[in-house]
């Protein structure tokens, strides 16, 4: 059996030896394990599940929000709708439907054949059950079988970030080339014609050869005026260099997209594989959680997970720079640094592991807050990702000055996207900000 997939598919009652270097790696080398393991998370439905801080308990976080910040949003009063059952009743329950999800959608998957469609939609609602299995092993960690589940938390992690890769191409290549032609006011191949015709037309563009001609000609004030006219202008240079730019982007994201494609082909085929189906299907008869979660009620051992989540997420969120991200045009986040972007990635993550773990608790009561704050923290992922791929194109050798000039606006743009983003979530998770007139 294949490495990580050993020891995965027995039972909770049985004795695994979790591997527990594998249960969760920080965003930058060094860090603390950390939300990798607990939310398994590919891009558009997760990064890679890569971010996170520590690896302790996280619950959910409701939409009610105290004092005159609002910095600090308050913890459910629950007790009511679990005081009737115990903690291993709820935590069961849960983990039985996503296990069966889980399955339904691998058989759809299988079933989807050359349907590239289906499949892919398939893909999306597993990842989406594995994400909600291993954030809720890792939420109420104290009540399962640790090493059991931890060990399951870590292959799902694996199977969930490899599904997820092609998605994230794909999409990255959709963004990026909607916003060059967003940023030349045509598509990259209307671009390219409408420059060759421009060429062929334009008198006072010299060509080589007449370049070379005017060269061995005495300089008079004809000839500088003429020089001078045929200097390009910033949207000309965009719009020459948006066709190469667009085609070398869409050369690179295609072929990470087809290698990610044969990876999970290959991971689907795998002997690991089958081991962490194997793991769900007992999960979905039988959950592993510790014996005291059938001892203690569902309102005394779960609410106090929820506050501890709670407290890391409000942590999180006090250390981010909101004062200055709610400023429009702060110009903060145009650096591309990967460690300015760290902490806004655990935090998504954060507010994920929130979500999910209120789904278990209250599934009734959803959090709007939560939600769109969520949605900006994609918003900001995605724009830092798209971002990245520019300056990677722009780094390929002995490109064309023009190309690696639009690809320069097109990284400028998506760390602009960044910088909103991340004032659109300050205008979320803050409901009263002072007034910043005068």
């Amino acid at each position: 059996m294949t490495p990580g997939g050993a020891g995965v598919a027995q039972r909770h009652d049985q004795s695994t030896g979790g591997p527990a270097g594998l249960l969760g790696i920080g965003y930058e080398p060094g860090r603390a394990p950390g939300a990798r393991a607990a939310v398994v998370d590919g891009p558009y439905g997760g990064n890679d599940g890569m971010y996170g801080p520590d690896d302790t308990a996280y619950g959910p976080v409701t939409a009610a929000r105290s004092g005159d910040d609002g910095a600090d949003p308050g913890t459910p009063d629950l007790g009511a709708e679990l005081a009737s059952h115990t903690a291993d009743e709820v935590l069961a329950d849960y983990l039985h439907q996503q296990s069966a999800d889980f399955l339904r959608s691998l058989r759809l998957h299988r079933e989807s054949g050359s349907d590239a469609e289906g499949a892919g939609e398939a893909a999306r609602q597993l990842r989406r059950a594995a994400r909600r299995i291993s954030a809720t092993l890792h939420t109420f960690r104290p009540l399962t079988e640790e090493d059991w589940a931890d060990q399951l938390r870590s292959e799902l992690g694996w199977l969930s970030g490899t599904l997820a890769r092609e998605q994230a191409c794909a999409a990255r290549r959709e963004r990026l080339m909607t916003a060059l032609q967003r940023l030349t006011g045509r598509g990259p191949e209307r671009s390219d014609r409408t420059g060759r015709g421009e060429r062929n037309k334009r008198s006072d563009r010299p060509t080589p050869s007449s370049t070379a001609a005017a060269a061995s000609l005495p300089s008079s004030p004809s000839a500088s005026s003429s020089t001078s006219s045929s200097d390009p202008d910033p949207d000309g240079a965009l719009s020459a260099g948006a066709a190469r730019a667009g085609a070398l982007l869409d050369r690179q994201l295609t072929l990470a997209r087809t290698r990610a494609h044969s990876a999970a082909l290959q991971a689907l085929g795998s002997s690991r594989f089958h081991a962490v189906a194997d793991s769900v299907a007992v999960l979905a008869s039988e959950a592993p959680l510790a014996r005291t979660a059938a001892e203690v009620p569902a309102d005394e051992a779960l609410p106090p997970l929820a506050e501890q989540a709670h407290r890391r997420l409000a942590e999180a969120v006090a250390a981010l720079p909101l004062s200055r991200a709610g400023y429009p045009y702060n110009a903060a986040a145009l650096a591309a640094d990967q460690r300015q972007d760290a902490p806004w990635h655990q935090v998504r993550m954060l507010v994920r592991l929130s979500r999910y773990a209120r789904e278990v608790i209250a599934p009734e009561a959803g959090d709007l807050r939560l939600a769109e704050a969520g949605r900006a923290l994609e918003w900001h992922r995605d724009a830092a990702e798209a971002a990245a791929a520019a300056a990677a194109a722009a780094r390929t050798p002995r490109i064309a000055p023009a190309t690696a000039y639009a690809l320069g606006v097109l990284h400028a743009d998506q760390r602009h996207e960044v910088e909103a983003a991340r004032f659109a979530f300050g205008r979320v998770w803050l409901p009263r900000t002072p007034d910043r007139t005068g």
